[in-house]
């Protein structure tokens, strides 16, 4: 398992009736505050404040295309050649990260390639890198500039 210790930060939010929403400063638009949307939040600014990646290499939900099926994943992160590197699925805090969040996730990285994988509801943060075409579990999420 991975321990994130979480920056703080003030992020902008609203309510619109009975919905409340958050801005995301990378996408630059209002979101409907959803569990996983304050799970992937949190993340990304983790991203950015604690292990310093540069908002540039972070996509968030993109497009793709599973088969005959098109998925959204939650973060890709880029490495510093601009090849997919690192995918992260995000789940609510009450989420169990169970076998088929990692089914998914492993779905998603047969469409998308990466070297890194990711699982997290906020609270539990678990680790994957591809090495030897076998996964390995890591204790720690690479520092910008540790994609080699």
């Amino acid at each position: 398992m991975i321990e994130i210790c979480y920056p703080r930060f003030d992020f902008k939010t609203k309510d619109e009736g009975k919905k409340k929403f958050i801005f995301d400063p990378l996408r630059k638009k209002w979101l409907l505050l959803t569990p996983e949307e304050w799970v992937r939040q949190n993340f990304v600014q983790y991203l950015l404040h604690e292990k310093k990646y540069p908002a540039a290499l972070i996509a968030l939900e993109k497009e793709i295309q599973l088969g005959e099926v098109k998925k959204r994943y939650d973060l890709l992160v880029y490495d510093s050649r601009h090849h997919p590197w690192m995918l992260v699925e995000c789940k609510a805090m009450g989420v169990k990260l169970d076998d088929s969040v990692l089914d998914q996730i492993l779905r998603y990285h047969a469409a998308m390639p990466v070297t890194i994988l990711i699982i997290t509801n906020g609270i539990l943060c678990f680790g994957f890198k591809k090495s030897s075409g076998t996964l390995v579990s890591i204790s720690a999420i690479p520092e910008h500039g540790e994609e080699g």
